[in-house]
């Protein structure tokens, strides 16, 4: 890519721009992002938190996730477009949703986690390795 990164919310109240390359990219199947996104998965891509500036302000709700860990997401309050997110277990990461890249071709999602909370209807990329839970350690990608 070797470009900033940017996206935002649906009506612009929210903006981002990231100095990096994505760390990890995936699919989520667990049962609190597909409460979050209103589907059957969240596509997310993550991002170290040191490279990101966001200007606006998210309004965040906390919630425990599928793993244990402490999940912070992020929307903006005048449109409700869900946007980034922090998980306790990666407190050095921020995590957006694909859908708010200003470019989404740049989502390119290594492997789905929480697959065993995955529905027949929710039909990922076959080629996609599934993790049922989140693995302890992240692939590479």
């Amino acid at each position: 890519m070797g470009t900033t990164i940017t996206g935002g919310c649906a009506c612009g109240a929210i903006r981002y721009e990231i100095a990096a390359e994505p760390v990890i990219a995936v699919h989520c199947q667990c049962r609190a992002c597909q409460r979050d996104s209103g589907t059957g998965h969240a596509s997310l891509i993550a991002f170290p938190g040191d490279a990101v500036t966001i200007t606006g302000t998210p309004k965040f709700y906390d919630s425990r996730a599928d793993s244990g860990n402490m999940v912070s997401r992020g929307f903006c309050e005048t449109c409700g477009s869900p946007v980034v997110s922090k998980n306790d277990g990666m407190p050095n990461m921020l995590a957006f949703r694909a859908a708010s890249l200003d470019d989404p071709s740049i989502f390119n999602p290594a492997f789905v986690v929480f697959a065993e909370k995955g529905h027949v209807w929710d039909r990922l990329d076959a080629s996609l390795h599934r993790f049922p839970r989140m693995p302890e350690q992240v692939p590479e990608f």
